[in-house]
């Protein structure tokens, strides 16, 4: 199948501002696993966020039986904006909808995981998606790609709401699969358990393709590709030093210059996200719930 790369890369901004804001309810019933006063809402609300999502891709590719599970059972080559969005839908009724609805698409996200199954080509092991070691590297690295980032270009986390976070967090772990004693509830247990993972990690075909891909989408106007610049230049940063070596990548040093530069194209972005259809209210939606949780 011929895919014409600048039709898969259209709508990176349209399609997830709309899986976003259909997934935010109206009318909840009851206020979710975490709630108007908890980190997982504020960090979810961080202008870091697109850092975060793209940093976490980028570590999770270098897992070869997790890329290998994406690059031979999705259709990211065709829709990578697809699969983005679908991400973005899932996350934010995780975080914001009530406990039914998560527990429904999370349910949905294991019975996907049933089928996905097979032997890396790289490493010639066998992989299956619901493995919950698998599921907890995808976990851990999302959430540690939080932390990093908003400590970078947003709003940075006190030393005690980051272990907070991750201890909200294992929540999340567990409604995909996870057993709830194999999940960090630290910052330290979770940078711990990131570095013993390392001696597995590599950077096979597949990852550095993918990442190629969403790191220079071809397609975008000139306006959003240079935001996107500054997105792909914070992420990378963002990553430990490690982590850029297996890709081979290069970053300039984080200058407060830079970064200044950086957290103004993330205001920008945040900006045409919030003009896209559905956002405002749902953000409004968010905002009154958590008005209305406020002690008097």
């Amino acid at each position: 199948m011929t895919v014409d790369p600048f039709a898969a890369a259209a709508g990176l901004v349209s399609r997830s501002a709309a899986a976003y804001a259909s997934s935010i309810p109206e009318s909840p019933a009851d206020e979710g696993f975490f709630g108007p006063g908890s980190v997982a809402w504020r960090v979810s609300a961080d202008l870091s966020s697109p850092v975060a999502g793209l940093r976490a891709l980028l570590m999770q590719a270098l897992h070869p039986l997790a890329m290998a599970g994406v690059d031979q059972h999705s259709d990211w080559r065709q829709d990578p904006v697809g699969r983005l969005a679908a991400t973005n839908a899932y996350l934010a009724t995780v975080t914001f909808g009530d406990r039914g609805s998560a527990e429904r698409v999370s349910a949905r996200v294991r019975r996907i995981h049933e089928h996905v199954r097979g032997v890396d080509t790289v490493t010639g092991r066998a992989y299956e998606a619901g493995d919950p070691a698998l599921l907890l590297w995808v976990h851990a690295t999302f959430v540690q790609s939080r932390i990093v980032t908003a400590a970078l270009f947003g709003t940075p986390l006190a030393a005690p709401d980051s272990d907070r976070y991750v201890a909200e967090m294992v929540t999340e772990a567990e409604l995909v699969g996870v057993p709830r004693e194999l999940v960090p509830a630290s910052t330290a247990d979770l940078d711990a358990y990131i570095d013993s993972v390392r001696p597995e990690l590599r950077g096979t075909p597949a990852a550095r393709e993918s990442m190629d891909y969403l790191l220079d989408p071809p397609g975008l106007d000139e306006d959003m590709g240079e935001i996107w610049q500054d997105v792909r230049d914070a992420a990378v940063a963002s990553l430990p030093a490690w982590a850029r070596d297996i890709y081979g990548y290069t970053s300039t040093p984080l200058t407060d210059a830079r970064r200044a530069e950086i957290h103004q194209a993330l205001g920008v972005l945040d900006a045409v996200f919030l003009g896209e259809p559905g956002v405002l209210e749902a953000r409004q939606r968010i905002a009154l719930r958590a008005r209305a949780a406020r002690p008097a």
